[in-house]
């Protein structure tokens, strides 16, 4: 697939270098030179310096008729325009970030039938959503639904009192309903199979039904920080920590926001229900903080627009007394590093944005992608193409990579979690647990 991808920002990187890993034909457009350099010298793709709006641009023998344009510049309008020059260049797809909430919410249908523009991404609200998704899930580290919520993937740390640690996944009764799906350990993914086991500080990936999940969960993970969320404290009232804070004061939690930028604290106040609150003053003012009672907070989320401020937050939050502490971070390279200091959760806007475009970009039956671990992983939910060379087979017979797991399957609008001697029918819809560099192989079996 030929894909043309304007804006060489830090999301038009990341989108560069997770389809040139899978042999998409890739060219990146930037009018300005410098940003191009890191994705010369890095990245297998072709970068052309030029103004990626321009119809000029558009009649590149490189560009024209290419089969996804995907315009993530910093500049809504830009992105928007990109889109329409696309189409009228023969263009079959298009893709644009739009980071206005105006946009989405007051004119996502008008732009999609008037703009050309197939597929819209707001990284903010993919982000707030993501976080309220975990936060409203107090156990998890990480939480993602499939095939319309039916099946669920729920990440959690092993401790020292977990009653699954050092079993043998043979020897160990998961309920029905529940799947061991992956171990994160030491930088690396693990499928696991009979002999492995889970080991106190791994990261614990489960795929299953939801209800059997969130027993499973309550019975194995809960402790004592993940009570009821009920009194969140955001630091930070740009576009991620106002749509968060509007959606959990919506559902009854306490919520407390800070920015300096009086502009922004009375943008979220006008929005926000019940006794939630917006405080103009200094999210980094110890002293403020303490005084609102940080130590009381179930969760602290930490989303201003600097990396290193969040994780100097979050780590200061912990030694007030946070329950919990969220972070939103940019440079995935941080989300390793972020969570060794002790800092809960790492958010990246960037690979979950990356990860709608994914989904967008191999179709041929794949309808969502969730990018694990810094892109270490994915989990992927497909459907089972007709003459797919998975489908009619049992599974223990299929020859799948062992680098991917299947995971949980719905048919006829009924979730089931596969065995051995499952066999996958065209139509079900697949949730598989892929590691990276293995997803090309892997998605051959389903097409």
């Amino acid at each position: 697939m030929h894909v043309v991808i304007v804006g060489a920002g830090k999301l038009g990187y990341t989108v560069a270098e997770l389809l040139s890993r899978e042999q998409f034909d890739v060219v990146v457009v930037d009018h300005d030179e410098d940003q191009l350099v890191a994705i010369k010298e890095n990245l297998d793709v072709l970068t052309i310096c030029a103004n990626g709006s321009s119809p000029v641009t558009m009649n590149d023998p490189d560009i024209y008729g290419a089969d996804l344009l995907i315009a993530v510049t910093a500049i809504d309008e830009v992105n928007m325009v990109c889109c329409i020059m696309a189409k009228k260049h023969g263009i079959s797809h298009t893709v644009a970030r739009i980071r206005d909430m105006e946009f989405i919410t007051e004119a996502g249908d008008y732009l999609k039938k008037h703009f050309d523009i197939d597929l819209m991404l707001n990284p903010e609200q993919i982000t707030a959503d993501e976080i309220h998704r975990i936060l409203m899930t107090p156990a998890a580290l990480n939480v993602e639904d499939f095939a319309h919520g039916k099946i669920r993937l729920f990440e959690a740390r092993v401790n020292r009192k977990s009653k699954i640690a050092n079993i043998p996944l043979k020897n160990l009764r998961l309920p029905p309903g529940v799947l061991a799906g992956m171990i994160f350990r030491d930088h690396q993914m693990i499928i696991p199979h009979g002999d492995d086991s889970f080991q106190t500080g791994d990261n614990a990936y489960f795929v299953g039904i939801p209800d059997a999940i969130e027993a499973f969960s309550e019975q194995n993970f809960a402790h004592h920080d993940s009570t009821k969320l009920e009194r969140v404290m955001i630091i930070g009232a740009g576009r991620i920590g106002r749509t968060l804070a509007v959606n959990l004061s919506i559902e009854g939690v306490y919520v407390k926001i800070f920015d300096k930028d009086p502009e922004r604290c009375n943008q979220v106040a006008e929005d926000l229900v019940g006794d939630s609150i917006a405080i103009c003053g200094d999210g980094t003012n110890i002293d403020l903080l303490a005084e609102e009672g940080i130590a009381f907070a179930d969760a602290v989320v930490c989303v201003t627009e600097d990396d290193r401020l969040n994780l100097m937050m979050a780590i200061l939050s912990k030694h007030l007394g946070a329950k919990k502490t969220v972070v939103r971070v940019y440079r995935t390279e941080y989300v390793d590093m972020i969570e060794k200091v002790g800092v809960d959760i790492a958010v990246s806007a960037r690979l979950l944005s990356a990860s709608e475009v994914l989904a967008f970009a191999r179709r041929g039956g794949v309808v969502s992608v969730s990018i694990l671990e810094g892109a270490k992983a994915e989990a992927i939910e497909v459907i089972v193409q007709q003459g797919a060379r998975v489908a009619g087979k049992k599974l223990m017979d299929a020859k799948l990579p062992k680098e991917c797991l299947v995971c949980a399957y719905v048919r006829d609008d009924v979730a089931m979690i596969p065995i051995g001697a499952t066999i996958l029918r065209p139509g079900d819809r697949t949730i598989l647990i892929v590691l990276k560099n293995h997803v090309a192989d892997v998605m051959e079996y389903f097409r």
